[in-house]
């Protein structure tokens, strides 16, 4: 079975490949299907919305089951910001670099730093059916940012039971303990027996 995975971000396709492993399923990234929009317009105001649209999308235009995720870091002290705008705190276009920046700029002087990654994932078929998981990641952001590895705010978390960053934390580790793999340890579970061919 394939399952189209909606994103064309090769940094979260792999993190999904290497959690998500239920036998017989194949998952395919956005840029291996031909044929589909090049974007999907994130608009709604929460990250189910956003994943439920994803998926909904990709699914109509691929004719393939898809799932799809809506992530984003919420900050206590910012209101839950940045949010449903994590990818595009700074502004379009997206970049990662900007984002951080403008984050350490928001907590400048803040003695509250708790924060926490979420992600919630839709899984779409093509009966029109959907289904979703939400997955968590408690921690705080650092002072400034750490390591080399992840991608997007992960220089800058650092979870819960940790002093290391996810950019500086080995992936498999990261995979363990981050809201995607809680997402997706909880996908293979409810999903899991139903997805096998």
């Amino acid at each position: 079975m394939r399952i189209l995975v909606a994103t064309r971000n090769r940094h979260k396709l792999d993190e999904i490949r290497a959690i998500l492993k239920i036998p017989g399923v194949e998952l395919v990234g956005a840029d291996e299907v031909s044929g589909l929009p090049e974007d999907v317009v994130e608009d709604a105001d929460t990250f189910e919305g956003n994943a439920i649209k994803k998926a909904r999308e990709l699914c109509a235009a691929s004719g393939l089951w898809t799932l799809a995720d809506d992530s984003g870091l919420e900050v206590d002290a910012l209101g839950g910001e940045p949010g449903v705008r994590s990818a595009r705190y700074a502004g379009e276009p997206s970049n990662a670099e900007a984002n951080n920046a403008r984050l350490l700029r928001a907590l400048a002087g803040v003695g509250n730093r708790v924060a926490r990654f979420r992600c919630v994932l839709a899984l779409a078929a093509p009966d029109g059916r959907t289904w979703t998981v939400d997955g968590r990641c408690e921690g705080r952001i650092g002072l400034a940012e750490a390591g080399c590895g992840g991608f997007g705010y992960d220089p800058l978390f650092i979870p819960d039971g940790q002093w290391l960053t996810f950019a500086e934390l080995p992936a498999a580790e990261k995979n363990r303990i981050s809201h995607r793999g809680a997402a997706l340890a909880a996908a293979a579970q409810a999903w899991g027996d139903w997805l096998k061919p």
